[in-house]
């Protein structure tokens, strides 16, 4: 059932990009391949740098697929496997991708302006405004929670043991000198690729190797040189990570971020070939019933499933990635269509593969049958707010497939898997500070604070807020933790909001805003319902410590609703004139 079930996912993902993809680009968006790109007309030489499209899909691809494709699915499978398999597919072909790749197109003919940056040409200054500040709190607090958990994971736990090094679910850190060795190797990389000449393939493929030998290394050595006394704690871990997203934030791309994002696309190639050739090899049946919609404790069926599973179906975070970083770095418009909406199938693959890895690579130890294991981990609501256990609920699942292949020690494919699984975080923390770096320097020059677009000063600025979300506590948790129940709906508002801007986009060009406009309906109405029911259960649990999370929810949603009446009014004024075909928001028109 589970290689049945796949391969027909796999179909869809393959029509999606051959058929749909290819109306989109020719019908609705009209890729010119005569176009001149911003990496181009603006090369830099920091941020608007051309670059190879493979390299640049690897930068793309590694930039949105953080842990979030990996931890919505862990959770959300607690209604079954089948409604999460088909939002994380049918959402990708017919939302995801058209929101990316839109996201793509539009900030590519703007000069490779950010998404909030587009929203003031299109629909108005104030709307640009209240764009950056939904963008600036949604970046923030993932980055903030994204930091705290990559430190968990490079921590020790008081049960963790160093003969049995991947027997603790919650502690990695087997991953700390493969995902340091990285950084080291993508450096080199970027010097002898753009400084010395050398040529991609034997450079990537030396690299590459160096990386795979980091993984043992890892797993032989652990602790380094280092005893557990001296190992460093959350805090540091968390101090080293805000120092990298500084330093990362501001080198050049080529020097860092698209070199480590290229490997980190390799790495996860293999990691997912790897998983389901596995999972066909095995053919195991699924531990989890198809569809469960009351789960013990856990919010309705509609419209939770739709907001805790965003990346590897539809993520607002992706149109700023796609705005921010890649839309600087293309070197043609007719390569949109496989970075954009390939690139989100390319997620959407990591997410199916979580669904699977949390429903089918159960296994229950001693003779224990698999679905109750299944159902002693994902009990109840409360069992599965742990983000450790869902990481380590993926992780494992995920190196049963690959032991199928006849690797024996288990150690060695839960710890490649935990290695895919840091890697990738880091990657999206380290774009993702680029990205509030630009924000603010997008917010202050709407101030008039030259200062703020220094990319040093917006760099530490944004790790700054960051560290907030890491360190101050709520009710003794830190509050990117306390306040991380918002970030599915916040995210998933930017999706539509970014979506309506790509519909007004085409509407006021006269093209057919439907393809873009009817997921952008969906998004925003599944997102406001939620927001809602949110409020509704943040106030009634205000003696219990939820106050922050209704003041801080209320404010979202009336920056929300504020941008969609601001947006309608754009809609109003746009179809009561021509179709502007030379609008100056085309860079390809205004040069």
């Amino acid at each position: 059932m589970t290689a049945l079930a796949t391969a027909l996912c796999f179909l869809g993902y393959f029509l999606g990009y051959t058929i749909y993809a290819r109306y989109l680009a020719r019908r609705v968006f009209s890729l010119d391949p005569k176009a001149v790109t911003p990496a181009h007309a603006q090369q830099d030489g920091i941020d608007y740098v051309p670059t190879n499209r493979y390299v640049l899909f690897g930068h793309h691809w590694a930039s949105i697929t953080g842990l979030s494709p990996m931890l919505g699915p862990a959770v959300a499978v607690i209604w079954g496997w089948l409604p999460a398999m088909l939002w994380v597919v049918v959402g990708a072909v017919f939302v995801g991708c058209v929101h990316d790749f839109g996201a793509l197109v539009v900030s590519m003919r703007a000069r490779g302006m950010s998404i909030g940056k587009v929203t003031e040409g299109i629909v108005g200054r104030r709307a640009k405004s209240l764009f950056h500040l939904i963008i600036f709190f949604g970046i923030a607090l993932a980055m903030g929670v994204f930091v705290y958990v990559i430190a968990v994971l490079f921590s020790i736990s008081e049960s963790w043991d160093p003969a049995r090094p991947m027997a603790d679910p919650a502690s990695f850190p087997t991953s700390v000198f493969p995902s340091a060795l990285l950084i080291v190797v993508a450096m080199a990389m970027g010097w002898l690729l753009y400084k010395r000449g050398f040529p991609l393939l034997p450079t990537t493929a030396v690299g590459f190797l160096l990386m795979l030998g980091g993984v043992w290394c890892g797993l032989r050595w652990p602790l380094l040189w280092m005893d557990r006394a001296s190992w460093p704690g959350q805090g540091g871990w968390i101090v080293a990570l805000l120092a990298y997203s500084f330093i990362a934030s501001v080198l050049p791309v080529w020097s860092l971020l698209q070199a480590r994002d290229f490997l980190n696309s390799l790495l996860l190639y293999l990691g997912l070939g790897a998983s389901y050739l596995g999972l066909f090899v095995w053919r195991p049946e699924f531990a989890a019933p198809a569809f469960r919609p009351h789960p013990e404790g856990a919010p309705s069926f509609y419209p939770f499933v739709f907001i805790i599973i965003a990346c590897g179906a539809a993520s607002g975070f992706h149109s700023l990635v796609a705005s921010g970083t890649t839309a600087k770095q293309i070197g043609s418009e007719m390569h949109a269509r496989p970075i954009g909406y390939g690139g989100m199938i390319g997620e959407s693959l990591l997410g199916l593969l979580a669904v699977l890895a949390c429903t089918a690579g159960v296994l229950g130890a001693n003779g224990a049958e698999p679905a109750a294991v299944w159902e002693s981990t994902y009990r109840d609501w409360g069992s599965m707010q742990s983000l450790g256990q869902q990481v380590g609920v993926f992780i494992t699942g995920a190196a049963h497939f690959i032991e199928r292949l006849g690797v024996a020690d288990h150690r060695l494919a839960t710890a490649f898997i935990a290695v895919v699984v840091v890697s990738f975080a880091l990657t999206t923390l380290d774009s993702a500070t680029r990205l509030l770096r630009f924000n603010i320097s997008e917010i202050g020059e709407t101030l008039g604070v030259r200062l703020l677009g220094d990319r040093y000063v917006s760099s530490g600025l944004a790790v700054a807020v960051i560290a907030f979300f890491a360190f101050y506590e709520i009710g003794g948790r830190p509050a990117g933790l306390a306040l991380w129940q918002l970030f599915g709906t916040t995210n998933q508002l930017l999706a539509g909001l970014a979506l309506l801007v790509v519909t007004l986009y085409l509407v006021k060009r006269g093209r057919n805003p439907w393809l873009t406009g009817t997921p952008m309906l969906f998004m925003l109405v599944s997102t406001v319902f939620a927001m809602l029911s949110n409020l509704r259960e943040f106030w009634r649990r205000w003696d219990e410590g939820s106050g922050p999370l209704f003041v801080v929810g209320l404010v979202l949603l009336v920056l929300a609703i504020w941008l969609v009446i601001e947006s309608l009014a754009a809609l109003a004024r746009a179809r009561r004139s021509t179709p502007l075909e030379s609008m100056a928001i085309s860079y390809r028109e205004e040069s």
